[in-house]
């Protein structure tokens, strides 16, 4: 893994943390269908934002460890796509920004993350390139 990619990981941690502050603070769990289906089993029980809450909690927690794993493992460059598929996957904010033709909770960090996610996966798929040629 290149040190400009680590770079670009650890910048990600702090976006992805605003990113799901904005998220939480403006009500994604109620308007999200991909937030209803994942936790609305756990509703007789738990509220959507209780669970949504502390999804983001350990999500932010994962993100920094695996950061911290990158540095010592051959599992570098699952954990790079891994994190690489997660930046594909928020451009769902996008879609349902532009289907419904307003604001979408999470669609204005979401930018910042589509910028920091482009640049990231041309660090990765370079990265792989040089090191397999």
């Amino acid at each position: 893994m290149t040190t400009k990619l680590k770079r670009l990981f650890l910048f990600s941690i702090p976006l992805f943390i605003l990113h799901g502050t904005e998220e939480i603070l403006l009500g994604f769990y109620n308007t999200d269908s991909h937030v209803i289906l994942i936790f609305g089993w756990l509703q007789p029980a738990v509220s959507l934002q209780t669970s949504f809450l502390v999804f983001q909690l350990i999500f932010w927690t994962l993100l920094i460890m695996a950061y911290l794993f990158l540095a010592s493992t051959k599992w570098s460059l699952w954990l790079a796509i891994f994190l690489g598929l997660i930046f594909i996957y928020e451009l769902h904010h996008l879609y349902k920004a532009l289907s419904i033709g307003a604001y979408y909770p999470g669609i204005l960090t979401a930018i910042f993350l589509y910028v920091l996610g482009f640049f990231y996966w041309k660090e990765l798929v370079s990265g792989y390139k040089r090191s397999t040629l």
